[in-house]
């Protein structure tokens, strides 16, 4: 049965603008990455293989589209101010400052990390899919997601373990 790419975009829509920001899309560039994925979803939904989940792929060719943008955004140099990198899912104005800086540090811990870390912790950690699901979007063995995030885990938890001590020391 071929898919509804209509559907697909209602169902998907809302977590794929927040795993493209989290993967590093500057926020000015997000709706139109978002706008690319589900152009690619609507050409290739014809072809999709049930072999796995649609949430998966839909995951998959976020992660390209993001690396795109990313890679877009390094070529031309643009270097991301302080309020480009602000948000990871922001709520309110209103919000308290403390949660806001919180997500910018943790935007900035994974601006460091290499793009493979990233989309594993992104989409495991903050996204919650399983390890079966990241390992199918981003095409890798099991065992290679796995590796991945074990070792984004160490590189994340090791920044902020030195950004709680430069913090006590102000």
């Amino acid at each position: 049965m071929p898919l509804d790419p209509e559907a697909i975009f209602r169902e998907h829509a809302p977590y794929v603008h927040r795993v493209i920001r989290q993967l590093g899309v500057a926020p000015g560039d997000v709706d139109d990455a978002l706008q690319d994925v589900f152009v690619i979803v609507h050409r290739k939904a014809a072809d999709f293989e049930q072999r796995g989940s649609v949430r998966a792929w839909v995951h998959g060719i976020a992660i390209r589209v993001a690396a795109r943008y990313r890679r877009r955004r390094t070529a031309s140099r643009e270097v991301a101010s302080g309020d480009e990198r602000e948000a990871i899912d922001p709520r309110t104005p209103a919000e308290d400052l403390s949660d806001q800086d919180a997500r910018r540090v943790l935007a900035t811990i994974l601006d460091r990390l290499d793009d493979e870390k990233r989309t594993v912790f992104v989409l495991y950690e903050l996204e919650g899919l399983t390890m079966q699901e990241v390992a199918q979007a981003m095409d890798t063995p099991l065992q290679t997601a796995f590796y991945r995030l074990h070792s984004a885990r160490e590189l994340v938890y090791a920044a902020v373990r030195r950004h709680q001590v430069r913090e006590n020391f102000k």
